[in-house]
């Protein structure tokens, strides 16, 4: 038998030498898939390691690297004396996760795999969340990035490098699933005295961001077929979490002083709870005025129903101190509070919290537990220490400073290039501006426009999901310089010129 490689084992391998991925890896992966496929049938003998190396133009090691990690997972046989040969039976096959004619069908594998899903699964996986995908670096102008070319990185790592150096090894082991103890005291003495929370340090509950407390949140206090009025537009974020509890999501629209109360009353039967973002409404940016917050208090009161007050970046207010906290406002332990250290700190950060109102703090702490046993120790310490060292307020001081800058510097760039195509007006507060199109143009379209001209603007109807009066783009400007601000708002310029002409 020759021993030159067949035309059918070539077929199967395709190596790409620019690419990260290691050689061997490759044609690992590619023999794999081979077999799987039944290209490469069982008992079917596979060139020496010296032919195909001479072959493929790569080192013997290569293939054998190859080759012995498909014998190792059961793919090859290697027989002394004779040569290697596929498998007779697979893998796959003796631990029954697939047979054969599922590896020929491919519709078929598809099938029975969105078969397999519960209805949760299978709404999760259509479930679209974002106008943009999660790992795309920070460029004009993406939404919800603070400034992580300011963050100070170096002070960071010092804090942490102490940490660890001085870290007992009685601290490695499982930890309070509702976090460190000294973490949650700083975050319940800044809320406080930054925004007017009434809350204890045992009812702060540490969490791996805000989108973990809104989904905790949704399954404890509600039941599938519930009702949770949700802002339109809004977070929708917050809509999954309260859809895949089993919950209805009923949007309610917004006004100049926030959530419509009355509208949510008139529109829809009873909610068992709303989810609002009172300080500076997402996205649109209003603040919710002291009567319709106190209507929504005493709504929650008199109907026993909860309130979910999402504080996602109160911090940044440019006029006047920050508004105060809705929940300390509360007499009647219905408010359930929601922070993060995402857009004040870092989002890989992964750390927020939660205040629950006392009645709740058992049910919260056992579901916490469910969820995540324990959050990481070391970044709990490092922000400890980031707060009681006053790091933290130097750290907003200066945030506040370099994002009013940048939102002056992109209001005046719009308004000089777009003033009749755009309707701007200043925020006094957050991370991005909601901007208005006139000429009944399509945010969508306009959106996809951007795309392809390597910006990022995600459509205001993205976030609604009622038909909204007016069409805009969500422009956020703090982890963006001024030279790709203005670069930005050049190819929103040429992408609207575009448009206007079709």
């Amino acid at each position: 038998m020759s021993d030159h490689p067949t035309p059918l084992i070539l077929q199967c391998v395709e190596l790409d030498r620019s690419a990260s991925v290691p050689l061997h890896r490759q044609l690992y992966r590619d023999l794999r898939q081979a077999i799987l496929s039944s290209q490469l049938l069982p008992e079917m003998r596979l060139s020496s390691t010296r032919s195909l190396s001479d072959e493929l133009e790569v080192s013997r090691n290569t293939v054998l690297e190859a080759y012995e990690q498909l014998v190792a997972e059961g793919y090859l046989e290697s027989r002394v004396g004779s040569g290697t040969y596929v498998a007779k039976e697979l893998p796959e096959e003796l631990l029954r996760v697939r047979g054969q004619s599922h590896l020929k069908d491919p519709s078929r594998r598809t099938t029975d795999q969105a078969s397999a899903l519960s209805e949760r699964g299978a709404f999760l996986t259509d479930l679209q969340l974002s106008a943009f995908r999660a790992d795309e670096k920070p460029r004009a102008f993406r939404p919800g990035l603070p400034a992580l070319d300011a963050f100070p990185i170096e002070l960071w790592s010092q804090l942490t490098s102490r940490r660890w150096r001085s870290l007992p090894a009685s601290t490695l082991g499982y930890r309070q699933s509702t976090g460190y103890p000294p973490l949650r005291e700083a975050i319940a003495s800044y809320l406080q005295e930054s925004r007017g929370v009434h809350c204890s340090p045992e009812q702060v509950i540490i969490v791996s961001g805000t989108q973990q407390a809104i989904t905790l949140t949704a399954h404890v206090l509600l039941d599938p077929g519930d009702r949770a009025w949700i802002e339109d537009p809004g977070y929708p974020r917050a809509q999954g979490a309260f859809r895949w509890a089993g919950a209805q999501a009923v949007p309610v629209p917004l006004d100049d002083e926030g959530f419509a109360l009355d509208r949510a009353r008139s529109d829809a039967t009873e909610a068992r709870l709303a989810y609002v973002t009172p300080s500076h409404q997402y996205p649109l940016g209003m603040t919710m005025s002291l009567p319709r917050r106190l209507a929504l208090l005493d709504w929650a009161e008199r109907s026993e129903a909860w309130i979910l007050e999402d504080d996602y970046d109160s911090e940044y207010r440019y006029e006047g101190r920050p508004i105060a906290a809705l929940q300390g406002l509360d007499d009647a332990g219905r408010v359930i509070y929601v922070g993060s250290f995402s857009k004040v700190l870092f989002p890989a950060l992964r750390l927020g919290y939660l205040v629950v109102p006392e009645s709740l703090v058992e049910s919260f702490a056992a579901a916490k537990s469910l969820l995540e046993r324990c959050p990481p120790l070391a970044p709990q310490m490092v922000v400890t220490d980031f707060l009681e060292e006053g790091h933290f307020e130097r750290h907003l001081r200066r945030m506040r400073t370099l994002y009013a800058e940048r939102q002056s510097i992109l209001i005046e760039a719009l308004e000089a290039e777009m003033g009749d195509q755009l309707d701007v007006s200043s925020d006094e507060a957050g991370l991005h501006l909601t901007v208005f199109l006139q000429n009944d143009l399509d945010d969508q379209a306009v959106s996809s426009a951007l795309q392809e001209r390597e910006v990022v603007a995600p459509p205001l109807s993205f976030y609604s999901q009622r038909s909204l009066d007016r069409d805009g783009l969500v422009l956020g400007y703090a982890a963006v310089d001024e030279a790709d601000i203005r670069a930005g708002v050049d190819q929103i310029s040429g992408a609207l010129n575009a448009s206007e002409k079709r």
